[in-house]
Parts: C-alpha cells; sequence; structure tokens
C-alpha cells in the first residue's frame, strides 16, 4: 500500500496540474456517491492527510480518495484523454480543466462530501507525519497509550500517528536497532520519540525525493536497508535479513528485520531458510 511519502507526492501533482482551474469534465464512478455535476467548480487546493487525499472544491465539496494497494492518480494533458481511453474499466475518477487531466486509476476509496465533513473521514487519523501540523509528541502520546502492543503494530497504527507503512516501519526500527516485536511500554518515551524523528526524516526525505532511496546510493537497485530484502545479506552485519508477520490476523502485516541487530528472530518467525524476493 501507498505510504505517507508517495500519497504526498501525488497530492503535489494533483495540486500543480489542477488548482485554481475550473473543471470542464469530471466523473466520480463509485456506488454511493451522489449524481451531482461538478463542472466549473474550481480546485481549491489537493491535500494529503496520511495515506488520504483530499481535493477540495471552491463549492464547498471535498473528493476524497484512498489509494489502497493497486490505485494511482496520473496526470496528462486533457487532449490526450480520448472517449476511446476514457472508457477503460479501471478509471474511478476523471477530472479534468481545459489543460490537465487527473486519472484516478484503481482507487480503493472515492467519496464525495462537504468539506466541512471531512473529520468523517479522516478525523480518526493520529498527527499527520508530513502535514504541516506535525505533533511529535502528540504522537508519542499516542503511542504510549497501549504499552502492551508491540511497537511495529503501534506504528502501523494510523489512529497513533498518519503515514507510516510497513516500508518505512522497518527501515526506522532498523535504524534505530529496535526489534519490532518489542512491546511499546519497553522502549519508554525518550526512545519512542527518537524513533519517530528517525522515521519523519525518512518521509520527508522520500517525499522530495523521486528515487525514494534511503541509502543515498545511485546505480543500485537496493536503495533501502530491509523492506523487501529477506535471504540477503545486511549492510551493516551480514546476517540475511528476514520476513515475519506481525500484528493479529486477520490486520496483521509483514515485518522486516535483521535478527542480529534488532535484537533476535520475532516470535512469529520460524528460523527456516527464506530465499530472495523474486530470486
Amino acid at each position: 500500500m501507498p505510504e505517507g511519502d508517495v500519497v504526498w507526492k501525488a497530492a503535489d501533482r494533483l495540486n500543480a496540474a489542477l488548482r485554481d482551474q475550473p473543471l470542464v469534465g469530471a466523473e466520480l464512478r463509485w456506488p454511493g456517491i451522489p449524481d451531482r455535476p461538478l463542472h466549473g467548480m474550481v480546485t481549491t487546493g489537493v491535500h494529503s492527510r496520511g495515506k488520504h487525499l483530499l481535493h477540495r472544491l471552491d463549492s464547498g465539496l471535498t473528493i476524497h480518495s484512498h489509494l489502497r494497494m493497486e490505485g494511482s492518480w496520473r496526470v496528462r494533458p486533457t487532449p490526450q484523454v480520448t472517449p476511446r481511453f476514457a472508457r477503460a474499466a479501471d478509471i474511478r475518477a476523471l477530472l479534468a480543466t481545459q489543460e490537465w487531466a487527473a486519472i484516478g486509476w484503481r482507487l480503493g476509496m472515492l467519496d464525495l462530501i462537504a468539506t466541512g465533513d471531512e473529520h468523517r473521514l479522516v478525523g480518526h487519523l493520529g498527527p499527520d507525519i508530513l502535514g504541516a501540523d506535525w505533533d511529535p509528541e502528540e504522537a508519542v502520546r499516542r503511542l504510549l497509550r497501549a504499552p502492551d502492543l508491540t511497537i511495529g503494530e503501534a506504528l502501523l497504527d494510523q489512529r497513533n500517528l498518519a503515514g507510516i507503512g510497513t516500508f518505512f516501519a522497518a527501515e526506522a526500527l532498523f535504524a534505530r536497532r529496535l526489534n519490532p516485536w518489542t512491546a511499546v511500554g519497553d522502549l519508554g518515551p525518550d526512545e519512542v520519540r527518537a524513533l519517530i524523528d528517525v522515521a519523519q526524516k525518512q518521509l520527508a526525505q522520500s517525499a522530495h525525493d523521486p528515487s525514494r532511496s534511503l541509502t543515498q546510493r545511485t546505480g543500485l537497485l537496493d536503495d533501502n536497508y530491509v523492506h523487501g530484502r529477506s535471504g540477503l545479506p545486511c549492510e551493516r552485519c551480514g546476517t540475511l535479513i528476514r520476513v515475519a508477520m506481525i500484528g493479529k490476523a486477520p490486520q496483521d502485516r509483514t515485518m522486516f528485520y535483521c535478527p542480529h541487530c534488532q535484537g533476535g528472530l520475532g516470535p512469529t518467525d520460524d528460523g527456516k531458510r527464506q530465499r530472495p524476493i523474486g530470486r
């Protein structure tokens, strides 16, 4: 699932293409969305909120979307959006100005609501790690509310802080040499604060870097340290990176980690040999 940095980039790209321009074409292809014409409405801004996108219009309406696993927003010149192209079954939203068109491709969620009601969809989220109102102390407070929860699970809970997914959870925990299955209460506020500071810096760096490289190397496929690298040697110690599930089913997620650098095998890791992904 795209994480906060990817959604932030999508909002920035949509905002640059559509802001202050009236819509000359608009279709929201989603069950339950009221059939309300949006033609002529002007985009006042497109903003990210964690993993959510909020496309605000001067009419007081907001188009809300979430990418889920396969979704994306694509921007192309409006003249290229031919009738044949627009009939594509995977298009969930089509918003066009005279110059640019935004295509919502395989979106996971789509809503049309009053801007004043945005809280109904995103009000449950914790502080946005890439938001202008990012509040690390509030994020620490929320994370510490469930001291028995593993830190890996707590980072992935968007009610604690919004924007982190499995990629940055794994990378931040590796950077701090923390075992993902450590209970939050065993870390304490200082370590939790240091951890989310690392995560925030990683996401901010990626949001402004097209390559999403954490290692800052060029010409190499391995531009991160642990995520997706199970069966490959750790950059620090040479131990093979591993992957195991974290959390309770059906909300459990994959977690990549180095057992040597991060304090041993996870409790859900059977220790069997793991082949490199895709090899």
